[in-house]
């Protein structure tokens, strides 16, 4: 499991979220600016990215940040990263982003690598939430 993020942080970026489309994204960079290390947020701005390439660099951000920080609390590169725990899910959400991403700009084959690996993450893969996503 990765660590929770801060209180604050989390609530930041839930007000940042919640903002009118026209202030959204300035408001979600302003948290990945301050929590850089952060998945979560940069998933968030890989949501509100201005077009298809901007996105994919936005989770591509958060899946390497997520990566790091499993690493860094003790992961070897194998065993579950499950959705049920909350401090794992930016990560997760980074990956199926980045997932989407690429398929979109035509990167076949690490959309698959991506698809592939969030189902080895965990074995329940997708989550009902991420339905609309």
């Amino acid at each position: 499991m990765l660590p929770t993020e801060p209180a604050e942080a989390r609530h930041r970026l839930e007000q940042a979220l919640a903002l009118p489309d026209a202030e959204r994204r300035a408001a979600v960079a302003a948290v990945v600016a301050a929590h850089p290390r952060w998945s979560a947020a940069w998933a968030a701005l890989g949501d509100c990215g201005r077009d298809d390439v901007e996105a994919y660099a936005a989770y591509r951000v958060g899946y390497h940040r997520g990566l790091d920080s499993l690493r860094a609390n003790g992961w070897r590169g194998s065993g579950y990263v499950r959705w049920q725990h909350p401090s794992n899910q930016g990560f997760l959400w980074a990956l199926a982003g980045l997932a989407r991403q690429a398929a979109v700009i035509g990167e076949d084959d690490e959309a698959e690598r991506c698809e592939l690996f969030l189902r080895q993450c965990d074995p329940s893969w997708p989550p009902a939430e991420l339905s609309g996503r």
